[in-house]
């Protein structure tokens, strides 16, 4: 099959996630275009079948910023008149699923057979991006002319189907590690060195893009009270928005000497590896990649009780979730696992043991092959 992948480069879960696709679709004999404005952030060179298609976006003075969309249509267009692409596969519906929208009616009009499009929603192009009066008409109408639609959640789709008033089906295909990849490898040297100078007892490890629903401050105000009972450690792995206004945060609660920020890390493995805590207290996650991969690595993880993360994360099983505002609760589980290193221990082989048995790649990317036959074999979408 030759496949289209459109996504964004960056560090969020869209991103990860189609460029894990493309190259375990390559691996298992497709040949993949994956076309973006950069190369990925987990992009891994030498693949073969795998090419990257890049997005040149011009810059005129008429316009007053980039105008990626009509250069992602463009670019669209270009690969599958040039590599007769079977299917386009959009991560993020804006403005992915509107720029395959659109080089599907160029290409129609031109006499030449058109990919069969699948977007993919990932999150905070529903939640977010899709409740923005000043997009939501496009978004739907983007979606609708899709041929086939997936969630990475149930949460997701009904948060679609509620926000959008979407009438078409939509596939729940969750989210998936390389479970050979992830798994728990003690690095010593580097537990050795987090907690060389404070002689930490534990460390608590938190990933994310450092974006207001990550609640970045909430993490710390819970590593701050976890402090007072426990000699811990916070490592703040990622970057965005709010990390200057967390960095004042932590020097203002005279925690600067046990946080570490160390930025964006392309294997976090090492670092997961080295945890005895994950903490995700966000607003909103419509899966929790990042609790994923926490798991994957045997590291219990604290989170809320929204979106997708009750369904990745078994409470009391495979972790905790509590409620949004429930700030005392989230602390309460959190010293329960650092202090207890027997439930520390099963909640985490728990944890790994149940990513390996339903978010391995072996089992999720042949539901996406098997969705993508299922488009080809149904009726194009009216457009």
């Amino acid at each position: 099959m030759r496949i289209g992948i459109v996504c964004y480069a960056t560090v969020g879960g869209s991103g990860v996630v189609a460029t894990e696709l493309a190259h375990a679709l390559a691996r298992r004999g497709h040949d993949v275009h994956l076309i973006s404005a950069e190369l990925p952030f987990r992009w891994r060179w030498a693949t073969p079948r795998l090419t990257f298609e890049r997005v040149e976006t011009p810059q005129y003075p008429l316009f007053r910023e980039p105008q990626y969309l009509l250069a992602l249509t463009n670019t669209i267009v270009r690969v599958s008149r040039r590599h007769r692409l079977d299917v386009l596969h959009a991560h993020y519906a804006v403005p992915h699923a509107t720029a395959a929208y659109l080089a599907t009616h160029i290409l129609t009009s031109e006499g030449e057979r058109p990919p069969k499009t699948v977007t993919t929603l990932h999150g905070t192009d529903i939640t977010l991006v899709g409740s923005d009066p000043s997009y939501v008409d496009t978004i739907a109408f983007s979606i609708e002319a899709s041929d086939g639609i997936t969630a990475v959640s149930e949460s997701l789709k009904r948060d679609t189907i509620t926000s959008l008033a979407v009438r078409r089906d939509i596939r729940v295909i969750p989210n998936f590690l390389d479970c050979d990849e992830y798994s728990r490898r003690p690095d010593a040297a580097l537990r050795t060195r987090l907690c060389s100078m404070d002689h930490c007892e534990s460390v608590v490890v938190h990933v994310s893009n450092f974006r207001p629903v990550k609640r970045v401050s909430v993490v710390v105000e819970i590593f701050r009270r976890i402090r007072e009972r426990q000699r811990a450690r916070l490592v703040m792995i990622g970057d965005g928005p709010d990390r200057f206004a967390v960095e004042r945060q932590v020097a203002e609660a005279g925690l600067t000497e046990v946080v570490d920020f160390v930025g964006e890390q392309h294997d976090l493995v090492p670092w997961l590896s080295s945890a005895d805590l994950f903490l995700l207290p966000s607003a909103q996650e419509s899966f929790g990649l990042a609790a994923l991969e926490a798991m994957a690595c045997r590291v219990p993880v604290v989170a809320s009780r929204v979106g997708g993360l009750p369904e990745v994360i078994r409470d009391g099983v495979t972790g905790f979730v509590r409620d949004v505002d429930d700030v005392d609760g989230m602390t309460s589980c959190a010293l329960d696992l650092l202090s207890d290193r027997a439930l520390r221990e099963r909640i985490g082989a728990a944890a790994s043991a149940d990513v390996r048995e339903r978010y391995c790649t072996d089992t999720i990317v042949p539901q996406y092959e098997a969705y993508y036959e299922d488009v080809l074999r149904g009726p194009s979408t009216p457009r």
